[in-house]
């Protein structure tokens, strides 16, 4: 009789949706017949041995982040599951291309609505809608970025609903985080369970800091021989830190907070222990609002006094450049197909989820009468906040929830829910299907890269659609193949 710590691990797949890794209740699809046969010979004992590992890992390492109003402290240690998500060549290929086309969308909308508008007067999309945003900068008009490029680092949440379809959920054009935790995935993974590797050609992430500060230093004012980078931080306290560090770190330059910061004849200068240095290029991660306080909110701690003016100067690049939020607000990611046709004249080669607006009145009547079976969120927001699971909600949370959307309809978008891909993830005893969502990150530098994978987030809570590690989500590795695995 086999004890318990000897028998092995028990399969659950999906029961709704697509799996990613199951084609049915007992067929593993070939990309992941590997994998499992490496799980499949590992007991339950095993896995939470290797489970303790990474955790350990992860602890002596310092991998957190920070989740705000948290009663149990505000850091916790990133939560990683062990089963990496496979993502066959070929698939990718559409995927990159997608992505490719979505941020040179991206990129020409952001210079159209700055500069000419011809997308507004041509009405493409809705003038009043865009210049209603509170994203959207007026101070910032006829300023061109250095190398005409706002969206420097992109990350686009892409789904897979229930026929297995990849579409783009939403694209995050201010300040996307989650890289480092791509990198560290793949490090960890490949400490604690090794084997997982032998047979697979997976392709590389290691690489992305170095194309990081490649495209930081590309995009430097034009009288910039050797480009200074640094790294701007809100400080210790930010949920990203972490990553702000690390990347830091990674690419060799200086992670400041604005304290080290100052701006003198529209020129910006870093407090270092020799003195002051010229400052080129500035990847910051500190929101528009705050980045300077001459220029927008003035009780900002967080920013650089005489930024803006310096950016207006083109003294200094801004990574990503002021006002790029506006491109990534969900109501204005509604019109991206018709903004693709419009500056590409190419059909969209990745669909996205269909979008009613509150800034519509027909659509304003639609989300009221249906709302129980919608997804409502704020137009402004991430991170899973300000939204409205309707399936899920009572009668009461939905009329709270209308009774405050009817203050400002334009700040609301729904959409249907989608039936998220699952995902093997260990549980602590089995390994279960969990919903996951992919966020690859995207730079656009002399050109644009996309860095293959990203970070698959999943719902580690049974039949929680919602993926966001502050709201109890965590990670996995995300294996790209070569075109020999795929």
């Amino acid at each position: 009789m086999k004890t318990a710590a000897a028998r092995p691990v028990k399969f659950t797949p999906a029961k709704t949706g697509f799996d990613e890794a199951f084609a049915s209740s007992s067929a593993v699809r070939p990309h992941y017949r590997p994998l499992m046969s490496v799980f499949r010979g590992t007991t339950p004992a095993e896995m939470e041995r290797r489970e303790r590992l990474q955790k350990l890992s992860l602890m002596s390492l310092g991998i957190t982040f920070t989740v705000y109003g948290a009663e149990e402290g505000i850091e916790r240690v990133w939560p990683f599951d062990l089963v990496p998500r496979i993502i066959p060549a070929a698939e990718w290929k559409r995927i990159e291309a997608g992505l490719v086309q979505r941020i040179t969308t991206l990129n020409l909308f952001l210079l159209d609505v700055y500069q000419d508008q011809k997308c507004l007067r041509d009405r493409v999309i809705p003038p009043e809608l865009v210049l209603s945003r509170k994203e959207y900068k007026r101070e910032l008009r006829g300023v061109v970025p250095p190398r005409r490029v706002f969206t420097h680092v992109v990350g686009t949440d892409i789904i897979r609903n229930d026929a297995g379809d990849y579409l783009v959920l939403e694209d995050n054009c201010r300040c996307p985080s989650g890289v480092s935790y791509v990198l560290e995935n793949r490090a960890l993974l490949q400490r604690v369970f090794p084997e997982l590797f032998g047979t697979y050609a997976v392709q590389p992430v290691k690489d992305y800091p170095d194309f990081l500060l490649e495209t930081l230093r590309f995009v430097a004012p034009p009288a910039s021989r050797e480009p200074v980078a640094v790294v701007l931080t809100p400080g210790l306290f930010n949920s990203a830190y972490f990553e702000h560090s690390f990347l830091a770190r990674e690419m060799g330059v200086f992670l400041v907070e604005s304290r080290d910061l100052i701006v003198e004849d529209n020129h910006v200068f870093m407090r270092t222990t020799q003195g002051r240095q010229r400052v080129d290029v500035i990847y910051r991660r500190v929101d528009d609002d705050f980045l300077d306080p001459l220029a927008f909110r003035r009780d900002s701690l967080l920013g650089v006094p005489g930024l803006i003016n310096a950016y207006h100067a083109g003294n200094v690049a801004l990574a990503n450049a002021p006002g790029s939020g506006v491109a990534d607000d969900k109501a204005v990611y509604a019109f991206m197909p018709e903004l693709i046709r419009y500056y590409l004249g190419e059909e969209p080669l990745l669909p996205q989820v269909p979008t009613y607006l509150g800034f519509r009145k027909n659509d304003l009547a639609y989300i009221r009468e249906n709302i129980a079976k919608l997804v409502v969120k704020t137009t402004g927001d991430s991170g899973g906040y300000g939204m409205l699971l309707g399936p899920f909600a009572t009668r009461a949370e939905i009329e709270q929830y209308l009774a405050t959307m009817k203050r400002a309809p334009g700040q609301y978008i729904a959409q249907p829910l989608i039936e998220l891909s699952s995902h093997m993830t260990w549980t602590g005893h089995h390994f279960e299907a969990r919903r996951i969502d992919l966020r690859p990150f995207i730079l656009y530098g002399d050109r644009v890269r996309v860095l293959p994978g990203g970070l698959t987030r999943v719902a580690l809570r049974p039949g929680s659609y919602v993926v966001n590690s502050s709201q109890g989500g965590g990670s996995k590795d995300t294996w790209v193949l070569a075109e020999r695995d795929a």
